[in-house]
């Protein structure tokens, strides 16, 4: 995958690596959802990923910044896998 633009819509993911979101909200490992988009905050490098999760629809929220989640961004497959039901 290599980064989380190549995530794909309509897509079931699973949470392999925990993480930490913008949010503060935590990530374990074994976290599912289903992919619905992203969208990109340029002026503050803000990326929220639009998700089905527990069959509702959730917003998370990262940044691409150093102190903030660019590690987990930059290399997201390490933290999120497609799964195949």
């Amino acid at each position: 995958m290599g980064n989380i633009n190549q995530l794909k819509p309509g897509k079931k993911y699973e949470v392999i690596k925990a993480f930490v979101d913008y949010d503060y909200i935590r990530h374990p490992i074994g976290e599912t959802w289903i992919f619905e988009k992203t969208n990109f905050l340029p002026y503050e490098d803000g990326l929220t990923l639009h998700v089905i999760h527990h069959e509702r629809s959730q917003v998370y929220r990262l940044q691409w910044r150093a102190e903030e989640q660019a590690e987990i961004l930059s290399d997201f497959e390490s933290y999120v896998l497609e799964i195949n039901d």
